[in-house]
């Protein structure tokens, strides 16, 4: 081989690493927005807690960006924040980015804050006595964070298990926290489909019973056969690719609170986080992250076989998820949380 020859093969060896220079240099320098709008549905559930300690310790300004936080009643709210332009980025489920690719509209998540769904189906004592499975909550009522939210969806299929219609239930929002045990406690709904502190709450009240609950590993592996990504940061896929450093910033933010939560007390978390986030009892506050601690991710990234989970739960729910035309790999961007974790 002559030196021309060696010389080319080196470059062209080169050639994609110096191609993929310019954006890792992009997104590890200074973020292109010193504030962020980020729309969230309700926050002071346990499913968006590495949201509020990112917030709340320091580590989104620690990471160089400002952060906004617009809470909503819903993850569908907060998504229509996001779509209609009034947030740049959104704290909610991952199940979103394929709902939206099946309407031609590009989003992609970055880093995962849930690797199990932690909602709970129950129902009040009372109604509890008569239903025997999924087939007998025809015509019932069911209190969700908002129509539309994962908290619906997980609604809907277990109805689906049941030979049961989106419209055989009736969903109706009442957002998280106090409103979803007051729901309850007045009869304004036969049962719920929620997060914790709620359900925790509910349950040592002795006030329903929980049929369906993905709280834990355990139950994730049961419902849907292994990890299932939950909550997390994702954004239109234009403004990723515009603002990388903008999002790195982000990802760096949410991976640091993943893994202090990794470690942290439940008293460490009471402490941190706000006083209503208690809901008035802060020892059921403390069990409930007990509970699902296990079930935050560890490093932000999407773990083997998760997306797939989503979509085959997604397809099993909803008629209109095509799976055969759904790019996963156009939903999902690992390389943030990737270089987030590798920094901490």
């Amino acid at each position: 081989m002559t030196k021309l020859q060696m010389w080319r093969r080196t470059l062209l060896a080169a050639a994609p690493v110096m191609l993929a220079a310019p954006h890792v240099a992009r997104a590890q320098g200074k973020p292109e927005k010193s504030k962020v709008i980020l729309a969230v549905g309700g926050k002071s559930a346990l499913y968006y807690l590495s949201l509020t300690i990112a917030e709340r310790k320091g580590f989104f300004k620690e990471a160089g960006i400002d952060v906004e936080i617009n809470d909503f009643q819903g993850g569908a709210k907060s998504l229509q924040a996001l779509m209609g332009g009034s947030a740049d980025v959104v704290a909610g489920a991952y199940e979103h980015t394929i709902r939206m690719q099946q309407r031609g509209q590009d989003v992609t998540g970055f880093a995962l804050i849930g690797r199990g769904m932690q909602i709970c189906i129950a129902l009040r004592n009372d109604v509890a006595a008569r239903v025997k499975g999924p087939a007998d909550i025809k015509g019932m009522k069911f209190g969700v964070t908002a129509p539309g939210s994962s908290t619906h969806m997980l609604l809907n299929f277990w109805a689906a298990k049941g030979g049961l219609k989106a419209s055989d239930v009736v969903a109706i929002g009442v957002g998280a926290g106090a409103s979803v045990i007051a729901a309850i406690e007045k009869g304004e709904v036969d049962g719920v489909s929620q997060t914790d502190p709620a359900l925790t709450i509910l349950t040592d009240k002795n006030l329903v019973k929980v049929l369906v609950d993905t709280r834990t590993t355990k139950g994730n592996q049961e419902v849907f056969g292994g990890a299932f990504p939950a909550a997390s940061l994702y954004s239109q896929t234009d403004f990723i690719k515009k603002n990388p450093a903008t999002v790195q910033a982000l990802a760096t933010g949410i991976v640091r609170a993943n893994q202090w939560l990794q470690t942290a007390t439940p008293a460490d978390v009471a402490n941190a986080v706000p006083e209503g986030y208690l809901l008035g009892d802060r020892a059921v506050y403390e069990k409930s992250f007990a509970g699902v601690r296990e079930t935050i991710s560890p490093d932000g990234t999407m773990p083997a076989g998760a997306m797939e989970n989503c979509l085959k739960f997604l397809a099993e729910s909803d008629p209109a998820i095509k799976p055969a035309t759904v790019k996963l790999a156009d939903t999902w961007n690992n390389e943030f949380a990737q270089r987030a974790a590798k920094r901490s």
